[in-house]
């Protein structure tokens, strides 16, 4: 029988941190428990000084394939996932052909069947034009339906208010929206090309893509949800002013949730001088108030889970002017990392970390026995080394991109071990060809 033992690890899970170890038969948690014989077992880590977490599950990435292969594929960025410690992720619908039908939605997970290193799921996208398709999907076909309340590249921005109520009215699973105001943001732009020209100051874009028209669109979203009793996932909350919008229930019992993603708990609008393009993303990076705010939205329960929202563009499409370069981060492999920071500065604790990456994304999206270490579980587990530093550089990165916001950052934590399925798929400094992820399934 196929088996691995972590012996050793501090275990974090549930809200607790305890010393153990955890058997791993056939891709599952076997057994959990102080003490467990390695005898007959051929493969044993001795975790012994570091950190056992569950895998992060990712809610928000843009792995560009089909059709933006030369940004990025689903294996390029499943693996530098992994090496972050994501074991599973959900990938977005603005993919070339958009995912607007149950058939294309297929053909992505026939894509990752045989691609993908990491766990996956993916989003059916809205349009102005699919609403058939999205009342007859399965449930349990798709993570999640995206809706881009904002401004979105194709055909893939709902903007008719009839269409948006038809959706939040007939959806048959969980909603997840972009929410930005496509006409507050275009009265914007024009307003600082009257003064910049084409040459606006990236210091620009978290006054062009507001606060007004951040909360604007998610008081719109949520109001649609409250209507209808949608369940709403409201994602990368990038202001303050939004938290106003939800509550700090228990999760089981929200109808309506939110999340945060890594980079506005790390950078604010001080940073454009410095990083420009590079940290360019929609909705916006904002003020140093904005972040202080969504932190504090986490710790109290406003805001549910935390994601990345990996968005790759080439180095060379960065370089471009402000209305060229692309909005988006590559951040799976170093996201992980990032919060760990906020663990060493005394801001968050590791069950924390752990009920925000992984345990709340499982039971918000209703995910079959992945985001905790629990006998029975699929081992979706990483190992992280809280007293080993690591330096981010440019050419470290495995996303094809081959770049991160993070170059020349220190981290003060490191990511040993990734195990998918009960595989090390990561260890070492290195990814491990031992097989693909397996298709996420909902309790739905």
């Amino acid at each position: 029988m196929d088996a691995l033992l972590i012996r050793n690890a501090q275990i974090v899970n549930e809200g607790k941190i305890q010393s153990g170890d955890v058997l791993i038969k056939s891709g599952r948690i076997a057994k959990i428990a102080a003490e467990i014989s390695a005898e007959g077992i051929s493969q044993v880590i001795d975790a012994k000084g570091k950190t056992l977490l569950p895998g992060m599950i990712d809610g928000q990435v843009h792995f560009r394939e089909p059709g933006m292969e030369y940004k990025a594929t689903i294996a390029t960025e499943s693996r530098a996932a992994v090496a972050g410690g994501i074991t599973s992720f959900m990938d977005m619908p603005n993919t070339i052909p958009n995912t607007l039908t149950s058939e294309v939605l297929e053909d992505k997970y026939r894509l990752a069947a045989d691609r993908s290193i990491a766990n996956y799921s993916f989003y059916l996208g809205a349009s102005n034009d699919n609403l058939e398709s999205i009342k007859s999907l399965d449930p349990k076909a798709a993570c999640g339906i995206k809706v881009f309340m904002g401004a979105s590249t194709g055909n893939m921005l709902v903007d008719n208010p009839d269409i948006l109520d038809d959706i939040f009215k007939h959806a048959p699973t969980l909603v997840a929206t972009h929410c930005e105001d496509t006409p507050t943001i275009l009265e914007n732009e024009e307003s600082y090309r009257q003064i910049h020209g084409d040459k606006i100051p990236f210091a620009m874009h978290p006054i062009i893509r507001s606060e007004e028209a951040c909360f604007k669109s998610s008081s719109f979203a949520v109001d649609l949800a409250k209507q209808h009793g949608t369940r709403l996932h409201v994602l990368h909350i990038s202001t303050a002013k939004e938290v106003e919008l939800f509550t700090n229930q228990a999760l089981a019992d929200k109808q309506i949730s939110a999340e945060a993603c890594v980079h506005f708990l790390v950078f604010s609008d001080d940073d454009y001088a410095d990083k420009g393009a590079l940290i360019k993303c929609n909705p916006a990076i904002k003020t140093a108030e904005d972040r202080a705010g969504i932190i504090q939205a986490l710790m109290d329960g406003y805001i549910d889970t935390i994601a990345t929202d990996h968005a790759p563009h080439t180095w060379k499409e960065k370089q471009a002017d402000y209305f060229q370069a692309p909005s988006g981060l590559p951040l799976v492999q170093y996201a992980l990392l990032s919060l760990l920071e906020n663990y060493h500065d005394g801001i968050f604790s590791l069950p924390f970390i752990v009920n925000k990456i992984s345990h709340a994304v499982a039971d918000r999206f209703q995910i079959i026995e992945r985001g905790y270490i629990r006998e029975g579980y699929w081992a979706d587990l990483v190992l992280v080394d809280l007293n080993k530093p690591i330096t981010a550089r440019h050419d470290r990165v495995l996303s094809k991109c081959h770049w991160t916001p993070f170059d020349a950052y220190t981290f003060r934590s490191s990511i040993d071990t990734t195990i998918v399925n009960g595989k090390v798929v990561y260890s070492d400094g290195k990814v491990h060809e031992v097989g693909f992820g397996q298709r996420l399934q909902f309790d739905r």
